[in-house]
């Protein structure tokens, strides 16, 4: 089998395992809006530990587009609850459908909504979490997120150094551990280079009308340094968002004088990094933990 036919076929083996478990639903969903996509779902820790526990806030992938929510992730959800993490599953606005409504058919994201959504999110968590899940310590709070959901989780840890007009700017860092970025669409400029996800960022900023102007409001790589702890993960056989991207993304965060963690694994494509049967994730639960215990 040739080069890109095997590397092919592994990328739809991990996807298919990926998805083959069952939703597990939450504990609890609280909304954080009035839109039915403004919720939070949550997951009590299970664990007989005294005390409460570290919080994961995760935010799932699927190219910022309508048809991949947040129930494709819930079994890594209930895998994070199981090692003993209180988990917010979030859900955001994401792209309408195209004509045909069906996968990269449909556009990525919107503008302001998806990034109006993650910041109101965050906002509205402490609370919630007071009132939904008080096994969790808000004060131990990680964000990870996935492909997609890994540029909003560094994005989200890095709105106090957005632009001074942007409406998600906050006037100081958000009171997290950190944030372990899972094969993150971390770097626009990289990610269009590569069309990543279908040229999936240029649609999330408007298209090439509004990119650049966008960029600086909404690109990892360009809101550096955040101060905040970052590891990012990523499989070196990744055929949906290349190496190359956290590689960039690492780059820029060393340029601005920060250090930035990237742990690349072996014969490890997209998927596993959330799929609980992988061994990648368990690497990614202990990168977790060394962030929030």
């Amino acid at each position: 089998m040739p080069d890109d036919a095997a590397a092919a076929a592994r990328a739809a083996a991990e996807e298919e395992s990926a998805f083959s478990h069952a939703p597990v639903d939450p504990d609890g969903t609280a909304a954080y809006g009035d839109h039915p996509d403004q919720v939070i779902d949550f997951y009590a820790p299970r664990t007989t530990e005294p005390g409460p526990s570290p919080l994961v806030v995760v935010l799932h992938g699927g190219a910022w587009r309508a048809p991949y929510d947040r129930r494709h992730i819930t079994p890594f959800a209930a895998f994070l609850a199981r090692r003993g993490f209180a988990v917010a599953n979030v859900e955001y606005r994401r792209g309408g459908a195209a004509p045909d409504g069906e996968g990269e058919a449909a556009v990525a994201g919107r503008w302001p909504e998806t990034f109006d959504d993650v910041a109101a999110a965050l906002d509205a968590l402490p609370a919630l979490v007071g009132e939904v899940l008080p096994q969790a310590d808000a004060r131990r709070t990680v964000i990870t997120g996935h492909s997609a959901g890994g540029h909003l989780a560094l994005w989200a840890a890095a709105r106090h150094v957005l632009p001074a007009d942007a409406p998600w700017r906050t006037d100081r860092p958000a009171p997290l551990r950190g944030v372990v970025a899972l094969a993150p669409i971390a770097d626009f400029a990289v990610a269009g280079k590569l069309n990543v996800c279908g040229g999936a960022a240029l649609q999330l900023l408007g298209g090439v009308e509004e990119f650049d102007v966008r960029r600086p409001y909404a690109d990892p790589a360009l809101l550096l340094p955040t101060g905040i702890a970052t590891t990012l993960v990523q499989g070196r056989a990744d055929v949906d968002v290349p190496q190359a991207v956290a590689e960039s993304y690492t780059e820029a965060a060393a340029k601005a004088g920060e250090v930035v963690g990237l742990t690349l694994l072996e014969d490890v494509g997209h998927f596993p990094l959330i799929d609980p049967a992988a061994d990648a994730c368990a690497v990614v639960v202990e990168e977790i933990a060394q962030l929030a215990w």
